[in-house]
């Protein structure tokens, strides 16, 4: 392994990506500050003697598992307070019983943070908003492959406002009755509207546009073009559009509507949204030829 100086520098370089992680799964009242999860995550990298090979997907697991296990340990604790609220009695449970209330509580009480379960948000946010690979995300929650594809696409239904899908069949049945394309044509008006004022340099309207709490992200292809790795907030989201996508044009990619920006008639860079009660929650810009291929194939 590098010496801690080096390995210093190298996770200096991953901390605006692993702080952005940190902050969409923990909320901003969440059990403990971004920082100190990836603070956390920095112990634990220069105290271990394993080899580390990818340190990008390494570190993407382990602050993504420390910010699950206090979002785990913090609902916990919250519903076990509720519960001992609501005795009208005296009892006060001794020490087996309490250790027995807090195993029984553990896994049912897992209650939504933000719409989200802890596992889900973790899915969410590592594949959707960061592009993480499910290989990352299934090492980050402890599950399958196939499971962590499914954690983030009931995730992503309840992001996307359509309720807490009961699985994969329902939620295409809810497609194929109609209630798909108004909503498509909805986030198509949103997304054009964006590029409309990002080119007209209307700040006013990009503000309207996006969420509070808006994340931009980019892929490692996408920065190495010069885009930003990450931007948090909406002043920074529109400060950074305003006036700009001048050369982008609407595109239909893996479906759902985005931008792309072409050179020579090839797409460079792919722009796709997350949209929540009729807001841009988050944009990710896609540099990846593998990825984009896909998009829009």
């Amino acid at each position: 392994m590098e010496s801690e100086l080096e390995l210093a520098v190298l996770f200096e370089q991953e901390r605006p990506r692993l702080l952005g992680i940190a902050h969409r799964i923990l909320g901003s009242s969440g059990p403990m500050g971004a920082d100190d999860a990836v603070q956390e995550a920095w112990f634990r990298l220069s105290g271990t003697d394993q080899e580390v090979e990818n340190l990008a997907a390494w570190l993407t697991t382990v602050v993504s598992r420390i910010c699950l296990d206090a979002l785990r340990a913090q609902n916990r604790h919250d519903a076990l307070a509720a519960q001992l609220a609501e005795q009208v009695d005296s009892h006060h449970p001794g020490p087996e019983e309490q250790a027995q209330l807090d195993d029984s509580l553990s896994v049912a009480l897992l209650v939504v943070l933000d719409t989200l379960s802890p596992a889900e948000r973790v899915a969410f946010v590592l594949h959707d908003l960061f592009g993480s690979p499910f290989e990352d995300v299934a090492a980050a929650t402890g599950r399958s492959t196939a499971a962590a594809r499914q954690l983030a696409s009931r995730a992503r239904r309840r992001v996307r406002g359509l309720g807490a899908a009961e699985g994969e069949q329902e939620a295409e049945h809810a497609d194929d009755d109609g209630g798909r394309a108004p909503r498509a044509g909805a986030e198509r008006r949103i997304v054009e509207a964006f590029l409309t004022a990002a080119k007209g340099g209307d700040l006013g309207a990009l503000v309207k546009l996006l969420d509070p709490d808006v994340v931009m992200t980019s892929d490692a292809a996408a920065s190495a073009m010069g885009s930003p790795a990450l931007k948090l907030g909406r002043d920074e989201v529109s400060g950074f559009f305003n006036g700009k996508a001048k050369a982008a044009r609407f595109a239909m990619l893996g479906g759902e509507p985005g931008l792309v920006w072409q050179y020579r008639g090839v797409v460079q860079v792919a722009f796709t949204f997350q949209l929540r009660g009729g807001v841009i929650h988050s944009v990710r810009l896609i540099g990846d030829r593998e990825e984009l291929d896909r998009l829009t194939a």
